[in-house]
C-alpha cells in the first residue's frame, strides 16, 4: 500500500515504515504529525485518485529529526577577464519523518 502526499508544497510517494526528508516542518522531535492532502492511494491494486484530494485519507507520521541538513550546494560566480570570483555554500534545513500509517 502506498500513497502520494503533498507535504510542505512537494509531492512524495510514501509507504508505511518509510523514512523521508521533507522541507522544514514546525514540529518538535518525536511529535506525531498528520497529512491530509493525499492525492492518490493504492491499496493492493485498488487505486483511489482525489480531485484534488482523496476524502478521508490521512497519512500519519513521526518526526525523527527536526534539524537535519541536506548536502551542501556550492554557488560559484565568476566574471571572466576581470579577476572576480566568488564561492558561496548553502545547506538546506530539513525534517526527517517516518511514515507510521496510511488510513
Amino acid at each position: 500500500m502506498y500513497a502520494i502526499v503533498d507535504i510542505a508544497g512537494q509531492q512524495f510517494k510514501v509507504e508505511a515504515g518509510s523514512e523521508i526528508f521533507v522541507n522544514r516542518l514546525a514540529a518538535a522531535k518525536d511529535a506525531q504529525v498528520e497529512f491530509n492532502k493525499v492525492l492518490l492511494v493504492d491499496a493492493e491494486g485498488a487505486v483511489k485518485i482525489g480531485s484534488p484530494y482523496v476524502e478521508g485519507a490521512v497519512v500519519k507520521a513521526t518526526v525523527l529529526d527536526d534539524d537535519a541538513k541536506a548536502d551542501k550546494v556550492l554557488v560559484f560566480k565568476k566574471i571572466r577577464r576581470k579577476g572576480f570570483q566568488k564561492c558561496n555554500g548553502h545547506r538546506q534545513k530539513l525534517t526527517k519523518i517516518k511514515i507510521d500509517a496510511i488510513a
